[in-house]
């Protein structure tokens, strides 16, 4: 069963209760507090705000003897909570509770509330108990402000020659955030806090780079694969936490890109791909919390399979496991694809494959929704808003880059997905189409594209990219929450990289549930800022940045590349334009001469600019052995 927690809702954003009690600072002081109240006798839980469930999925009560639960709203009388039938608080003086806990942050009032009510000599504890030190609180006013808790998790590795290289940028400075720090704690594979630190960051929008070697070495630690969990203090705007993420070997063999986690455990991901014949396939199971995920909580079934195998094993605290994608379903080959049971036990997971060459690439899964439902309105978008939802990707160079796309259902809502692909070349011509008709949920149709553009030579530029698009001629239903997996394969070296993401509305003034996103605002969002973190020598680092558009917009962008340091300071710009419907592949060493590289120096990143429209972009890594790494970019 899933864990009994609420943590993030597509109507109201992130669940900062569920963080509170599980950050690693508050979860170390849950074990005193519970053995308090164990040691005095009887406990009464006055719960409120709903909260006691929560609670007790991360901290189990199972040692406390219970004397009651009580509420305050009459609606609730009655209602099961911590296995007992909740009692009005007016019944509280007839309870033989040593101790109430009052399951609240901020509590203060609420007990003011009901001090008439207490029984003599009661003892009085809360969740205040758990607080965070007033040094990590950058809204005083309401200790669950979500902006208290922008935190998120990295997958952080330094053993047998990989490390893991972490970058971002001080964003929140561009909302007015001054005196931003980050708390970060390292985890091992068991759980075990390896390390801790704080760095205060410097005013203005500096860049943010945590490299695992530099860690390793910097606390005298042993080889380590697990997690680092991130607390960004005095955030504002924002309680998102954005990053890119590196991973490399010293031979530059292994070179791998993703990004952030999406700090929300969900109940199922999906979008995971079963291995090819020779590769293995390693999901990491990385647990978000401070209780053990049990045995048989995580589980994986073939993509519209009810026939799910369970892990039979238990996961410590802020523990990491390496699940071998074989080990529970060994006959799953690609192109299908599975579903994860996560139970809401881990924020979204990498996955790494392993070919048999011994060639590593990194990607994540995506957060499944069971909150969608079909919505018919979809299907009459085209008269308003032309394609209406899209979801871009690159079409690097046929003549060097093998590119197979596969659609992935990420809604258990999902029985279908009528769609299609529309190959577009630089210039924003449309070159080629194809329809995938009405896949069923179990239906894993993968398709090269070099079926449909062969070597590229027909391209304007010689690349392009493509669209997954929705397609009714066939009849059908869609949600607006289209996905898929796009794969890139060096013909020459063999290295491969893959990213996957979901559709949006792009680039129209019209406006529909939410779309085209906005950062920061209401829709539309019809401008760029995107992150560019850079890669340092030897690598140079590429960027392709696609203009979509769901309906005809400006012609062309007014696209500016801004070269910063890594205090933040602009080093040199360059203009860009791209046509509508097209796109533009670059690199960083012929973009920028060497002397303003030079300048810029090794924590230099760019930021992608463009007032006039919405691009989408994706970036990577390059070796000189042609291994290289891909994933789209984040924006704020």
């Amino acid at each position: 069963m899933a864990l009994e927690i609420e943590t993030f809702s597509n109507l109201t954003g992130g669940n900062a209760f569920f963080k509170a009690i599980g950050h690693p600072l508050a979860a170390a002081k849950a074990p005193g507090l519970i053995e308090r109240l164990r040691r005095r006798g009887p406990v009464a839980v006055y719960d409120p705000l709903g909260l006691a469930q929560g609670f007790a999925a991360l901290h189990p009560l199972a040692r406390l003897e219970l004397a009651g639960v009580f509420v305050q709203n009459v609606e609730q009388v009655g209602v099961v909570r911590l296995g007992q039938s909740a009692q009005p608080v007016t019944e509280l003086p007839a309870s033989a509770a040593k101790s109430l806990l009052v399951m609240a942050f901020d509590a203060g009032r609420l007990i003011d509330h009901i001090r008439h009510l207490l029984p003599p000599g009661i003892a009085l504890e809360s969740l205040d108990e758990m607080k965070l030190p007033p040094d990590m609180l950058g809204s005083a006013r309401r200790y669950l402000d979500p902006l208290n808790f922008a935190t998120n998790f990295v997958f952080f590795r330094d053993a047998d020659g990989l490390h893991t290289r972490l970058a971002s940028a001080n964003y929140w400075s561009g909302y007015g955030a001054s005196d931003v720090a980050i708390w970060f704690c390292l985890f091992d594979e068991h759980g075990k806090q390896l390390a801790e630190w704080r760095e205060e960051l410097p005013p203005g929008p500096a860049s943010i780079v945590v490299d695992s070697g530099e860690v390793l070495r910097r606390f005298s630690l042993p080889p380590f694969t697990g997690q680092l969990f991130m607390h960004v203090i005095g955030a504002v705007v924002h309680d998102v936490v954005k990053y890119a993420l590196d991973t490399y070997g010293q031979s530059g063999a292994d070179l791998s890109a993703t990004h952030d986690a999406n700090s929300w455990p969900a109940e199922l991901y999906a979008g995971l791909p079963a291995p090819r014949e020779g590769e293995r396939v390693t999901l990491w199971v990385q647990n978000s919390h401070p209780t053990p995920i049990p045995a048989k909580a995580v589980g994986l079934n073939l993509m519209g399979s009810r026939e799910i195998a369970w892990l039979e094993r238990e996961i410590a605290p802020f523990g990491t496991l390496a699940l071998d994608v074989a080990s529970l379903l060994p006959a799953a080959r690609w192109p299908q694809q599975l579903e994860v049971q996560a139970g809401k036990y881990f924020v979204r997971p990498r996955y790494e494959v392993r070919a048999r060459d011994g060639k590593r690439r990194i990607a994540h899964a995506n957060v499944e929704r069971s909150d969608l439902k079909c919505d018919p309105r979809i299907a009459e978008l085209g008269n308003l808003m032309g394609k209406g939802f899209l979801l871009p990707a690159p079409l690097l160079p046929p003549r060097e880059f093998r590119t197979v796309v596969l659609p992935t259902p990420m809604a258990t809502c999902q029985d279908e997905l009528p769609v299609a692909l529309l190959v577009y070349d630089s210039s924003g011509q449309e070159c080629a189409r194809h329809l995938f008709g009405r896949l069923m949920r179990n239906d894993s149709v993968a398709l090269d594209l070099a079926e449909l553009v062969d070597d590229g030579t027909t391209l304007a530029g010689g690349y392009g990219h493509v669209e997954l698009v929705y397609d009714f001629s066939q009849g059908g239903a869609a949600d607006g929450w289209l996905h898929g997996i796009f794969r890139y394969e060096d013909k020459a070296s063999g290295h491969a990289a893959e990213t996957s993401f979901g559709a949006h509305i792009f680039n129209t003034v019209l406006t529909y549930r939410s779309e085209p996103q906005s950062y920061a605002g209401a829709a539309p969002g019809l401008s760029t800022r995107l992150f560019l973190r850079l890669g340092e020598a030897p690598l140079d680092t590429l960027c392709h940045l696609i203009y979509p558009a769901s309906a005809p917009w400006h012609a062309r962008s007014a696209t500016e590349l801004i070269l910063c340091d890594g205090a933040g300071t602009e080093v040199a710009r360059k203009r860009m334009e791209i046509p509508c419907g097209g796109s533009r592949l670059w690199r960083y060493g012929e973009t920028f001469a060497a002397e303003a590289r030079a300048r810029a120096g090794e924590r230099a990143y760019i930021v992608v600019r463009d007032a006039t429209c919405r691009l989408f972009g994706y970036h990577g890594l390059v070796a000189g052995n042609r291994s290289f790494s891909l994933d789209h970019m984040f924006g704020f």
